[in-house]
């Protein structure tokens, strides 16, 4: 029996030994190294990138309100999540560089964090002027927040005309390399507004992020809207490109500016949209996404027989 003892003994002797942090890491991590994802990279790991890539992808983000189901770090968590799935596809490296993007609108529900257009980009500029310096030179900008889409388009303009970098917008390039099969799950009728944190939101989150979404508190959103907007809400259904475009120019803008389109003046939930979000799917979510991802690496891949890395 003593030497049974003494047995168990060593053994959790050795095995503490081998073991220095047994039982003493955080409770809460629970992340695995993701490959060509730079805040898991060490220097090594971007030395050795570097050998087979000059391409970084770079998503632009928001924290803002998602209505009452979807966390406020939507924008930046699927943006993010994306780029790490075309990562896995192709070598580019990910580098996510704020949390924030421009979102005054929605500062009618509490979390939402908001930056001025112009430090958002000079942000930006320099984060790719640090990484030009490591010797990446070309860059795919990823919006991942309809507000942040004139800021994209600065940020691509200026990356190429400040830096010794090339930048494309990764939405823009990526549209012609999209197939649209018989597999995508059938659409309903546009009968009514389903945008920001509806159901193609929830439908993306539900796949990228499941965890964190919450289903249940989902309700449909009663909307207000000024009555002109209001009038040609049905030509905007019906997929009239006119209307569309004069609605977005008005519809969600800062409160001080009047326009009474802010989030909170027009949603009761934050939801832009009357439809129950508890109707998006997971598969819905899963071929969009995937559509998206093939898509991009099919640009890369093109990109790359054009301009071979380090060429």
């Amino acid at each position: 029996m003593k030497k049974v003892l003494i047995s168990v003994i060593v053994f959790v002797v050795v095995l503490v030994a081998a073991s220095p942090m047994l039982g003493q890491t955080n409770p809460l991590w629970s992340q695995e190294k993701v490959k060509n994802y730079l805040p898991h990279m060490t220097v090594p790991d971007v030395q050795e990138f570097l050998a087979k890539s000059d391409m970084a992808l770079i998503p632009v983000a928001s924290l803002e309100q998602h209505g009452l189901h979807l966390p406020i770090g939507t924008d930046y968590l699927n943006g993010v999540e994306q780029a790490k799935l075309i990562a896995q596809k192709i070598d580019v490296l990910v580098a996510p560089i704020l949390l924030p993007g421009q979102s005054p609108y929605h500062m009618g529900f509490e979390g939402t964090i908001t930056l001025p257009a112009t430090l958002i980009q000079e942000v930006y500029v320099e984060a790719v002027k640090s990484l030009v310096q490591h010797g990446f030179k070309r860059f795919l900008i990823m919006n991942a927040h309809g507000g942040n889409r004139a800021i994209t388009t600065f940020i691509v303009d200026r990356i190429n005309q400040e830096t010794a970098g090339i930048a494309v917008d990764l939405g823009a390039v990526t549209a012609p390399f999209i197939t649209y099969g018989r597999t995508m799950e059938p659409q309903p009728a546009r009968s009514v507004l389903d945008r920001h944190g509806g159901t193609p939101e929830t439908a993306n989150s539900l796949y990228l992020i499941p965890t964190l979404v919450d289903l249940e508190a989902a309700i449909p959103a009663e909307l207000s809207m000024p009555p002109h907007l209001e009038a040609m809400l049905p030509d905007v259904l019906a997929g009239d490109p006119t209307a569309l475009a004069v609605f977005l120019v008005e519809g969600l803008k800062d409160e001080s500016t009047g326009k009474g389109t802010s989030s909170i003046e027009m949603s009761t939930t934050g939801v832009w949209g009357t439809r129950d979000p508890q109707e998006a799917t997971v598969e819905r979510g899963r071929t969009a996404i995937e559509r998206f991802v093939d898509g991009a690496v099919a640009f890369i891949e093109r990109w790359n027989e054009m301009r071979p890395p380090g060429s």
